[in-house]
């Protein structure tokens, strides 16, 4: 038997979880901390990194109380954190800023200027990241920062991705050159890729801004897959945590990423990770470059096979703020939506509300919603948003099939799924395929189990799966709403492509209104 505490950081909170290697999970703790927005200026997404560690603390406490153990029975930490969330350090790794959140989109020009000399210099690094590089990822973040902050810029020593920042201060390492690197978090979002020499080249980097000149170097560090330790526990953090000095701690990566794990992503599964955003996440062995896919990364997800992430920008997000402008929250006007029927609104929505992370690469979208009449409410559009974020969701997947990614399971992981049946119904008919939905929360737990395999309690991520999964319950695609799903998704794919892509031919959409009513109709008369 081996106890160990797996640690999530969220978008609004850190969740710890105390695992033992038999029975499970035996209690958790989480903590908030705040998410800075700016109504001035909506792409800003910030955070800090010492209300990051504080609700740490919180959240361990919290875990080790429920769960009713000691924390010197545990034998090993690992964690998982969003991204790319990027925090600026000075010496001794001390943050200059809070870190860009994953959902900041202030460097959509850096991004923008990133692609075209990309493309303009043919490197080939950019193909394996989707041929489109993006305001969510790390050259963009720490650029925008460089070019904004001239009075600090010149202190900056290195910048660090959220996983890898929280593991060095964990373990004590204060020099750049020995900070961990998660292969996961460079790879996907800094283009690294082992077989092209690393990070781009120095060459491209100050061919897109002189700013960037000798950022190559300081982004230096140990690059490691998550079966490799990034060091051990100090004794001031045992003593805020509650645990013992020195047990290991591994080379961390993305929630997403370990949420697939934790939910028990094989070879041909597919898992949706739904939260505030979606991640989508695969992985494979023989796996080929995906135009508009975020990444496709040796060792990412699991460390020996090629992973691959694509996703939304906002989901659950989308949901809370149509509630929101209604004055009303999320639970509150999801009730009574089981009822509703496929096509009934009438309304065909573009979940673009944060901008498109897979397949367009554009964070300049913005949500678009047709069919509107006059007796329309916020729960009609609620409804619509989810049918909108599937039918994303099936434009995704058919990308992936088409470069050669087998699909043969669908698994509905993150919290959302947990709470929204109505959701799970909705994914099954539009992706006609059922849709496996966790019988228990996963989050965290795939930290948990890089937690053991550091602490030797499984040889294999598998043989942890295996033991610590929860199993699933199916949700079938009903019949009668995979009919009219069938009937208007080549609608919401016509205007996906043509309103999304920049310098798109202008697309015959006069049919699109006309065929809403004409299903919403027909649904009520079925009702």
């Amino acid at each position: 038997m081996s106890i160990v505490a797996g640690v999530d950081f969220g978008t609004l909170s850190v969740r710890v979880s105390i695992v033992d290697s038999r029975r499970g999970r035996l209690g958790s703790g989480t903590a908030d901390y705040p998410l800075i927005r700016k109504k001035e200026e909506p792409d800003h997404a910030t955070q800090s990194h010492a209300d990051h560690m504080d609700a740490l603390a919180t959240a361990t406490q919290r875990a080790l109380a429920e769960a009713g153990v000691e924390g010197g029975q545990v034998e090993a930490l690992a964690l998982d954190t969003t991204g790319s969330s990027v925090v600026p350090v000075g010496e001794g790794l001390q943050p200059l800023d809070d870190y860009y959140l994953w959902c900041d989109h202030r460097a959509w020009r850096e991004a923008a200027l990133i692609t075209e000399t990309a493309r303009r210099m043919n490197l080939e690094a950019i193909q394996w990241c989707g041929g489109t590089y993006s305001s969510e990822w790390g050259f963009s973040k720490l650029l925008h920062w460089l070019r904004h902050n001239p009075d600090r810029r010149g202190r900056m020593v290195t910048a660090l991705e959220h996983c890898d920042m929280v593991a060095a201060v964990l373990c004590g390492i204060t020099d750049p050159l020995q900070a961990p690197r998660s292969i996961c978090a460079m790879g996907h979002k800094w283009m690294w890729n082992a077989g092209l020499g690393g990070l781009p080249p120095e060459e491209f980097l100050t061919a897109v801004d002189p700013l960037l000149a000798g950022v190559r170097s300081k982004l230096a560090g140990r690059y490691a897959t998550s079966e490799e330790i990034a060091g051990r526990l100090t004794p001031e953090w045992a003593a805020k945590l509650g645990f013992r000095a020195g047990i290991p701690i591994p080379v961390g990566a993305f929630d997403a990423h370990w949420d697939a794990i934790g939910a028990g992503v094989r070879e041909g599964d597919v898992v949706n990770v739904i939260g505030t955003s979606t991640c989508i996440m695969a992985i494979g062995r023989d796996v080929k470059l995906i135009p508009g896919v975020c990444g496709v990364v040796q060792g990412s997800v699991h460390p020996r096979m090629t992973g691959v992430e694509a996703g939304l920008s906002a989901t659950g997000d989308i949901f809370d703020a149509i509630a929101r402008r209604a004055g009303s929250n999320i639970v509150a006007i999801s009730q009574g939506l089981e009822g509703y029927r496929a096509g009934q609104t009438g309304l065909l929505r573009l979940t673009w509300d944060n901008g498109d992370r897979t397949v367009l690469v554009n964070p300049e979208l913005g949500g678009v919603t047709l069919g509107w009449n006059l007796t329309h409410t916020a729960q009609d559009e609620v409804f619509a948003a989810i049918e909108g974020t599937a039918f994303h969701t099936r434009v995704i997947l058919e990308r992936m099939e088409e470069y050669g990614v087998p699909i043969r399971r669908v698994i509905n992981g993150g919290g959302v799924p947990q709470k929204n049946e109505v959701l799970n119904r909705v994914y099954a008919s539009v992706l006609n395929k059922p849709v496996l939905v966790p019988d228990s929360e996963v989050t965290s737990l795939g930290s948990a189990i890089f937690a053991f395999l550091a602490a030797g309690a499984f040889k294999t991520i598998e043989e942890a799966q295996d033991a610590l999964c929860p199993s699933y319950r199916t949700v079938e695609p009903g019949p009668a709403a995979a009919k009219v799903y069938q009937e208007l998704y080549p609608l919401y794919r016509k205007l996906y492509f043509g309103l999304g892509r920049a310098g798109a031919e202008a697309i015959a959409a006069g049919d699109v209104l006309p065929a809403l009513r004409r299903i919403a109709a027909q649904a009520r008369a079925n009702a």
